[in-house]
């Protein structure tokens, strides 16, 4: 589906109150699935997935595969906080440092003062704590949760709880926060439309470097393997 097309089926599914766990793919989570059979039942088990990475578009396409267009979660987050600031839908904010979350959180309320923020936590929490996490989530009961945390724990979080969660919209958005609250910038469009906005973000976080080597992993992985580029053997 494109933008326009994904934007309706989650706004079906929120009047619908029909939980949805979205995946953001990338090549970084498909590598990691390559790698790792659970987080690969994870990603296969989503109810949604969308062409977030330049590289999955870009591979679509090789594979004679291609998707409609790119549907990359930040502009899909965007478009559905756009859409709940007119239907007065409620969200609540989950992941990032503490001064982050609040600092997203004041500008995404200044942007969308229709939307109902019920509530907000930080992702610094263990194992342990995640009943209590569940619970405060569950009491909000949000139209829509967005987590930004890393990619090892990010999807699997939302999986293993998403029955408990029954909110209708349940999406990783990864370091969104971080742009939304001023700390980084998005690449400028050229970047975007070029596919190079993981290299705008590996100049503001050179720390990425050892990340980020695994797309040139995965490019060389799709032109070698082709149609059986997402095969384990």
């Amino acid at each position: 589906m494109n933008m326009k097309q994904t934007v309706e089926y989650l706004t079906r599914a929120i009047e619908a109150k029909q939980p949805h766990r979205v995946v953001t793919g990338n090549p970084i989570m498909l590598m990691t699935g390559l790698a790792d059979p659970k987080y690969q039942k994870v990603l296969e088990t989503a109810d949604l997935v969308v062409p977030d990475g330049a590289g999955v578009v870009w591979a679509a396409r090789r594979l004679k595969q291609p998707v409609a267009e790119r549907v990359a979660g930040f502009d899909l987050m965007h478009e559905l906080f756009a859409l709940g600031d007119k239907r007065g839908w409620s969200v609540y904010l989950l992941g990032t440092t503490q001064e982050i979350l609040d600092a997203a959180h004041a500008k995404l309320a200044e942007k969308y003062p229709g939307i109902r923020f019920v509530g907000k936590r930080n992702g610094y929490f263990k194992d342990e704590d995640d009943a209590e996490v569940v619970a405060d989530i569950r009491r909000a009961q949000p139209d829509m949760l967005f987590v930004a945390r890393s990619v090892a724990n990010q999807e699997p979080w939302i999986a293993k709880h998403e029955r408990e969660l029954g909110v209708p919209v349940m999406m990783g958005v990864g370091g969104s926060f971080d742009v939304i609250s001023g700390k980084l910038k998005r690449a400028p469009a050229l970047f975007r439309k070029m596919g190079l906005e993981w290299f705008y973000r590996l100049l503001q976080e050179p720390k990425r470097a050892r990340r980020m080597l695994v797309l040139p992993q995965f490019a060389l992985k799709v032109v070698k393997d082709g149609d059986n580029v997402l095969k384990t053997r």
